[in-house]
């Protein structure tokens, strides 16, 4: 799977899920979005990435930050660089944790992406 083609389906489902915690319909969506309602379920289905002003006014009336609607894991990659691993983890934690600090930027945001899909089945 492309990186487009996860970050589409992150997407339409966490606008799906946000959706329907707001107790909100498809059309009531795309109403407050000034969008058709065609174009919208075609977000929901992960058929069409909105633009970056249409992602704010989404996070906006479904009041979900941006980062959440795309799958971003909340730590800042960053934060992977500047903390040890704990002693208490297990070899296979560490291991990961030195792996991951060596990705570059692209597939960090990409293996984000899967962290953020495999904790949603869970």
């Amino acid at each position: 799977m492309t990186e487009q083609n996860l970050l589409s389906k992150t997407l339409s489902n966490m606008a799906r899920e946000a959706r329907l915690q707001a107790g909100l319909t498809q059309e009531d969506v795309a109403e407050r979005l000034d969008l058709h309602q065609e174009v919208y379920g075609r977000i929901e289905r992960g058929s069409l990435l909105p633009s970056i002003l249409t992602l704010r006014r989404l996070s906006l009336v479904l009041h979900v930050p941006a980062d959440q609607l795309l799958g971003i894991v909340s730590a800042h990659p960053s934060a992977l660089t500047h903390s040890p691993p704990s002693k208490r983890d297990s070899p296979q934690v560490k291991r990961l944790i030195r792996s991951v600090r060596e990705l570059s930027a692209s597939r960090l945001r990409t293996l984000s992406l899967l962290i953020s899909h495999f904790r949603r089945r869970d």
